[in-house]
């Protein structure tokens, strides 16, 4: 079945791959589920369950609802797993997924129907304050959130907008501009931000610089980072289930010292460096990220 129908009536597609032991995959944000395949084929025994999150791949067309996107996913995700009738299973959570996964724990039981988990670097609490250094781009979050408000008050300024094609050459280049500025900080090496630059001056290639083309649903998506107040340190740090930390030595948005602060705080937790990477080792140590996927879903067998 690969469409099922949310609170909200809309229809989110979940790709399901193999059968046996139940694993929910929940990407990071701009993310479809085929991505996935290549880490995820050669391990039997699995029954994958990878959801579209609304705005992308099959679920691309599903509406806006009237409450943040965090929410609105685990929303999704507690409905998925209640139609699917899923007493127990393991979950592998990537950056926004782990943000969701958590959003669940806290709010929603989520952690005692997990029976194992993997984490991917991602912070327990995106905004830095007094209590916390290691939240979303760290030492430079004011530059980050001010890059978002100029990216808010640009969409907010388009709202009888659909598509980044129907802005004007200017307005256009604006966005894209203070996007690929938003790239640069995150970037942990100069070729994306290269590449992407060269994007900029190809009118045909800018639409590829934005993670989605719908002008209402990168709205949705940069007031919820803009908006994020929640911290999920409490909620991760009791789960009991075997847990497992993926951390990109080199991460610029999610400060590897928090991270390791975190799975050091669990009882039955491990945590794998990935030395060579920023926030996506799935990228950039392809050949480890797979290894360390496989030898996680030995552990649950």
């Amino acid at each position: 079945m690969p469409y099922y129908n949310m609170p909200d009536g809309e229809k989110l597609f979940v790709r399901e791959i193999g059968q046996g032991e139940p694993v929910l995959v929940l990407s990071g944000l701009g993310m479809q589920s085929w991505q996935w395949i290549p880490f995820l084929l050669p391990n039997q025994k699995y029954k994958f369950i990878i959801p579209d999150w609304r705005g992308f791949g099959g679920s691309n067309r599903c509406a806006i609802p009237d409450m943040d996107a965090i929410s609105s996913h685990w929303r999704d995700i507690d409905s998925l797993t209640t139609q699917m009738e899923l007493p127990s299973f393991a979950v592998i959570a990537y950056s926004m997924g782990a943000t969701t996964a958590m959003h669940g724990m806290q709010y929603g039981n989520f952690g005692n129907k997990i029976s194992h988990y993997l984490h991917i670097d991602q912070t327990p609490k995106i905004r830095v304050d007094e209590t916390w250094n290691y939240g979303l781009f760290g030492k430079k979050q004011f530059e980050f959130r001010h890059l978002l408000k100029e990216i808010s008050q640009l969409l907010n300024a388009h709202t009888d907008k659909k598509l980044l094609k129907e802005l004007d050459d200017t307005d256009r280049r604006s966005l894209v501009e203070l996007w690929l500025d938003f790239i640069k900080l995150q970037a942990s090496n100069k070729v994306a931000p290269y590449l992407f630059g060269i994007a900029l001056n190809r009118p045909k290639l800018q639409p590829y610089i934005l993670p989605v083309q719908r002008l209402d649903y990168l709205k949705w998506y940069v007031n919820n980072y803009l908006h994020h107040n929640e911290d999920y340190r409490s909620a991760i740090s009791t789960l009991t289930c075997p847990t497992t930390f993926f951390t990109g030595q080199e991460s610029v948005l999610y400060p590897a010292k928090g991270q390791k602060i975190i799975a050091d705080s669990m009882l039955n937790a491990r945590q794998v460096i990935f030395k060579k990477s920023g926030h996506t080792p799935l990228i950039t140590e392809p050949v480890k990220f797979r290894f360390e996927i496989s030898r996680f879903l030995k552990s649950i067998a």
